[in-house]
């Protein structure tokens, strides 16, 4: 919380130090490339929604990828529950929060924190990509954080993927009819985006990204000579 008093500033540091170290250690704990799955808690079993999300989280896991979520509910579980069933590596980086459920059942590790911005730079540090699912306040600031990290160099390009074109459609129109004709952001931003209705096309777009990264990694630098 950001509500510490100033005799109380140096316990709150060294409370958001731990978090933060806590959340490095159980990062470095993940043997394997992984995709961090955003979406809505309150999405219940059974919608197609949630089907869709065990399906991708399956899709991923069979690809060698572990799956990260928020831990909780909805399309987080439904995430977790496909990586899980498929033999994955299921992760959750979950929230206290007064009202919402805690850890879903299908995790294989998992920690609780505290503090959101915490969580969330454990959520870019994990990644080799993003696949965001149809949610709320909590799922667009995830997905336009990621964003923002990728426009502005704080991280690597990853791919940033949007599942369910009809769920997306009105706001990618708002983008390029409002903040892109006004200028406020590049056609080249947009292009940070894929949007697929498969789980298929979501595994391909980010396993694809990232073997072409790790091929960019793995090549030796030109020489002095090759460079002239």
């Amino acid at each position: 919380m950001l509500q510490a008093r100033d005799g109380e500033i140096g316990a709150h540091v060294v409370r958001i130090a731990e978090e933060f170290r806590r959340g490095f250690e159980m990062v470095e704990r993940i043997d394997r490339p992984a995709v961090t799955i955003f979406g809505s808690a309150r999405v219940p079993r059974g919608d197609p929604t949630y089907r869709a999300a065990t399906a991708t989280g399956r899709a991923f896991a069979e690809a060698g990828f572990a799956v990260v979520t928020g831990g909780g509910p909805g399309i987080m579980e439904a995430a977790n529950r496909g990586a899980k069933e498929a033999g994955g590596l299921s992760v959750g980086f979950n929230i206290e929060l007064p009202h919402e459920q805690g850890e879903n059942a299908f995790l294989d590790l998992s920690l609780e924190f505290h503090h959101f911005y915490a969580r969330k730079t454990m959520f870019v540090k994990a990644a080799e990509g993003f696949v965001v699912f149809p949610g709320g306040f909590g799922t667009l600031d995830e997905l336009f954080e990621s964003l923002t990290l990728i426009q502005t160099g704080k991280v690597e390009h990853f791919p940033v993927v949007l599942i369910g074109s009809e769920q997306w459609a009105g706001l990618l129109a708002w983008t390029r009819e409002r903040v892109l004709a006004s200028g406020m952001v590049s056609p080249a931003d947009l292009e940070l985006l894929f949007v697929t209705d498969g789980p298929a096309d979501a595994v391909r777009y980010v396993r694809d990204c990232y073997e072409r990264r790790c091929a960019h990694l793995r090549a030796p630098a030109p020489r002095e000579a090759d460079a002239r």
